[in-house]
């Protein structure tokens, strides 16, 4: 009995423990990727707040339309109404709808200032330049010489030499073969541009609710605060050419301290410094180990 109480303890916490933090997309995934920046956690809430207006809306247009099929059929009303206006409902339709979108408008715009409303001072300034088909990262104000590098979808043949052969951390079509390191808790501030000669891509993070066009020659701004360490995942999720599917972006959150020592060794040895984080950061694999009570 202790050891089917157990078992079923254990169960019940890798449930749990599968559906925390999934910071890739998951399989049969209905929702929204959990929030890791304050952004993502008001898009969150606005999220629901909208399922409030929505669902009795499209229930009662429901209603609606089955009391007209079966009450204003022909056969049971073989001669028509003549009727054509009707005061008191014009009024409820017109007014009805205008409240709604006054109620939608006033957080949707509280939100959208706050997406594009840049913070003062950043603690960190990346660049994102994007070509068909790769992100090339630079960290402005890193030195003489910024650390830049270029950041390609992650093939399966690359995975041993890469250290990357986990796909649970290091998904399909989602890895790469560089990440964008940076600190946790700070204030980051992405500026995003495309190749001169290159199309329009997108720059998007689900979980840090960040999404903003890479247009040729011109140079767009978005910002982001990540609240808890972990690799992340997005793509480019503008129609870029063939291989638009195969664009993705990945971005490692860790400490302040081992961020810094990254970007130190970075700039003389990108592949050494990404071994030693990796290291640091992904760690053996963890178990679970559920003690029998005695």
């Amino acid at each position: 009995m202790k050891k089917a109480y157990a078992a079923l303890t254990t169960l019940v916490c890798l449930l749990f423990a599968s559906g925390t933090y999934a910071d890739q997309p998951m399989p049969w995934q209905a929702t929204l990727q959990p929030a890791a920046t304050p952004i993502m956690r008001e898009i969150h809430w606005f999220e629901q707040y909208t399922l409030w207006f929505i669902v009795p809306i499209t229930l009662f247009v429901l209603v609606l339309l089955i009391v007209v099929c079966f009450k204003f059929r022909a056969s049971a009303n073989p001669v028509p109404s003549k009727t054509s206006h009707n005061t008191l409902i014009e009024i409820a339709w017109t007014v009805g709808p205008v409240l709604v979108l006054l109620l939608l408008a006033i957080p949707s715009f509280n939100l959208l200032t706050a997406q594009l409303t840049l913070p003062e001072n950043p603690d960190v300034t990346i660049k994102a330049t994007a070509t068909q088909w790769q992100w090339n990262y630079e960290y402005e104000g890193s030195g003489e010489s910024p650390l830049a590098f270029d950041s390609y979808l992650l093939k399966d043949q690359d995975r041993a030499a890469a250290g990357k052969e986990d796909k649970s951390i290091y998904p399909r079509l989602l890895a790469v073969d560089n990440e964008l390191v940076l600190p946790v808790n700070k204030t980051v501030r992405v500026l995003v541009t495309s190749a001169p000669t290159d199309v329009i891509h997108a720059f998007a993070m689900p979980s840090f609710g960040v999404k903003i066009d890479a247009v040729p020659g011109r140079l767009n701004e978005t910002w982001f605060r990540a609240e808890r360490e972990g690799l992340f995942y997005g793509q480019c999720s503008e129609l870029c050419g063939k291989d638009h599917a195969f664009m993705p972006i990945a971005i490692r959150v860790v400490s302040e301290d081992k961020y810094k020592q990254w970007l130190t060794a970075a700039a003389s040895d990108l592949p050494g410094a990404y071994k030693t984080l990796m290291a640091a950061t992904d760690g053996p694999a963890k178990t679970l180990d559920v003690a029998e009570a005695q």
